[in-house]
């Protein structure tokens, strides 16, 4: 086995066993979550412990709209980074996280009064 990738298996294992940078900062429930949602290269940690964030939020606080919108966006704006997203398919994304505030929001009895316009 070549150094490198005998040194990127170490990596990898070391970093199992630990259990990872955000790992330590969840419970439980959280760390099952971040598991099933995690990747492995770039930002995907980030994206996945946003997504279990989001999770918990529309669980814990499912009226605070304001952070949820600021979780959103910042979702989105990860997403764009690592897949840089062209204008049209940004619009299409914005529209896609707008539905799915409008979904989750609605059944809730939550108003959304504010749009987001970047």
């Amino acid at each position: 086995m070549p150094a490198r990738t005998r040194q990127k298996a170490n990596a990898s294992r070391a970093k199992q066993k630990q259990g990872g940078l955000y790992q330590k900062v969840l419970d439980e429930a959280e760390r099952i979550d971040f598991d099933l949602v995690s990747g492995v290269n770039g930002i995907d940690d980030e994206i996945a412990l946003l997504r279990v964030k989001i999770k918990s939020i529309l669980d814990d606080d499912p009226k605070n709209v304001k952070l949820i919108v600021e979780a959103t966006n910042a979702l989105e704006r990860l997403i764009r980074t690592k897949y840089k997203i062209s204008k049209e398919q940004r619009k299409g994304l914005k529209e896609a996280i707008g539905n799915v505030l409008r979904d989750v929001a609605l059944p809730l009895g939550i108003g959304i009064t504010t749009t987001v316009t970047r």
